[in-house]
């Protein structure tokens, strides 16, 4: 029989319909992603740094996803909002781990914050990295979490150590302290640690006083420190007790020779561009990352382009220095630990963990038997000579000069306090 044009056509048709068929098993065979699950502060008290972190961890998904995913299958990041409150996030913990099966987890992000995570994620044996969060396990001794900030194997030294090794170099040397601190578990860490440190140099404490998370009058904070006459004032707190105890030290004209201390408030451009001239002077221990050729990590100035092009676009902070590296590098160390342990079996993840060293963007990091870092990397840096509220003069830390450790050290303290405001 002759083939004609139905025919062919016809025959065109069934032959379309037999591929076609015999792709449909491909596609339903398309791996299912990787769901990473996290906790993470949008809105409230911390949302300034919460929305660098989340954007550092969309561009390493972004990244990740480009080279083919991670153990074969594409990533997707699950994460809600946890408001800047502690109370929200062992629910959210619980609902990604239960309800939307994540496969790993991560963060959350701060102290106030990774605490009450911890019980849930050992309830339910998920490892997780904890961003920036200090001592966070010492009360848990959970062996599947890490913590991506750099305090180092003995953490309450670290966190003030610092600050009164700089105090002490001075001359004369200063003989009394100030200590305040949000009443909150991040700002109370710093403070124990403060008082160790000031009773083993033989300071005398003539001021330690904590004030509620609520707190937006800070004059009376301050007039009372000033009343005083510490020779040298050390705060711990989040961002709007920063800002707030900042311009009460300008407004109430504290006298001191050192002030400053644990306050997260600095590590945010987008404040200090708002506090300008007001930094002069002012110690900051909470910075962990500064641009400069010894924190040329390799890969880092790639992520920070990416993340400054974002950033700029949606109104972040438009450098991210401290958490873009330390966000984008946890989840460079889960996906490692995944890689190499072939699966996401959370307890061969825990072990292999604990067990090497990793390469990050925030550079070489290994683990210590609470999840800390087996070599710490906490910076001491002073504001000098801010003349205006431009972000240009936060770029290159000319104007926030590092003056501990000797190792990267870029600068002298001007001393007094009072001096260097002028």
């Amino acid at each position: 029989m002759p083939v004609t044009g139905f025919t062919l056509r016809a025959l065109a048709r069934f032959i379309a319909l037999a591929f076609a068929f015999i792709a449909l098993p491909a596609a339903a065979q398309t791996p299912q992603p990787i769901k990473i699950g996290l906790s993470v502060s949008l809105t409230g008290g911390v949302a300034v740094n919460g929305k660098q972190v989340l954007l550092a961890m969309q561009i390493w998904r972004d990244d990740q996803n480009a080279k083919g995913g991670l153990l074969g299958r594409p990533v997707e990041l699950v994460y809600y909002d946890d408001q800047s409150n502690p109370t929200n996030v062992p629910p959210i913990y619980t609902k990604l781990i239960e309800i939307d099966k994540v496969d790993l987890c991560v963060g959350p992000y701060a102290t106030n914050m990774v605490v009450p995570a911890i019980p849930v994620l050992m309830q339910h044996n998920m490892a997780t990295i904890g961003i920036t969060a200090l001592i966070a396990n010492h009360a848990f001794h959970y062996d599947k979490y890490f913590s991506m900030v750099g305090i180092g194997p003995d953490p309450k030294a670290a966190v003030a150590g610092g600050f009164f090794d700089v105090a002490m170099q001075q001359n004369p040397k200063p003989k009394t302290v100030a200590i305040t601190a949000t009443d909150a578990e991040f700002s109370q860490v710093s403070a124990e640690a403060a008082r160790a440190e000031a009773k083993r140099r033989g300071l005398d404490i003539v001021y330690d006083k904590s004030y509620p998370p609520t707190t937006t009058d800070f004059a009376p904070i301050v007039r009372a420190v000033d009343a005083t006459s510490p020779d040298i004032v050390y705060n711990a707190s989040y961002p709007p007790d920063t800002i707030g105890m900042l311009h009460a030290a300008n407004e109430v004209g504290l006298k001191t020779k050192m002030f400053g201390g644990n306050m997260i408030g600095l590590v945010s451009t987008t404040f200090k561009v708002q506090l300008g001239p007001l930094l002069n002077g002012v110690i900051s221990t909470a910075d962990q990352f500064v641009p400069g050729p010894k924190f040329n990590f390799p890969g880092v100035a790639e992520v920070l382009r990416k993340y400054s092009e974002r950033a700029v676009k949606e109104g972040l902070d438009p450098l991210g220095y401290n958490f873009a590296p330390y966000s984008y590098g946890a989840l460079q160390i889960l996906a490692q630990a995944a890689e190499a342990t072939k699966g996401l079996d959370q307890n061969k993840i825990g072990q292999y963990i604990h067990s090497h060293s990793f390469e990050t963007v925030a550079g070489t990091i290994a683990f210590g038997p609470d999840g800390e870092w087996t070599k710490a990397r906490v910076l001491v840096s002073q504001f000098q000579h801010v003349k205006g509220h431009d972000v240009a003069e936060f770029k290159d830390f000319s104007k926030q000069v590092v003056v501990w450790p000797p190792e990267y050290k870029a600068g002298d303290l001007i001393y007094p306090y009072t001096e260097a405001r002028k």
